[in-house]
């Protein structure tokens, strides 16, 4: 089982809800958010999630940055 079952979670809760969501992907260190409200994200509550290196938004995009093991957190994440 994954270890990052719990901040996914908390991530999820975190970034406002699964309705404050429009589009999610990653890449190769990063989540990517689209947000309906990036207001509604709790940046430092994010960066205080063990899993969460830091965060930043670039050209309309909200990303987190978790590290070489961000697919792994993205499939909690989508579950």
């Amino acid at each position: 089982m994954s270890n990052f079952k719990q901040d996914a979670t908390q991530l999820l809760s975190l970034i406002g809800g699964k309705e404050n969501i429009s589009a999610v992907t990653h890449c190769a260190t990063r989540m990517r958010f689209a947000l309906v409200d990036p207001s509604q994200a709790d940046v430092k509550a994010i960066e205080a999630l063990a899993s969460v290196k830091g965060s930043f938004t670039q050209a309309g995009q909200f990303q987190v940055i978790i590290g070489n093991a961000v697919s792994e957190f993205y499939k909690e994440f989508q579950a």
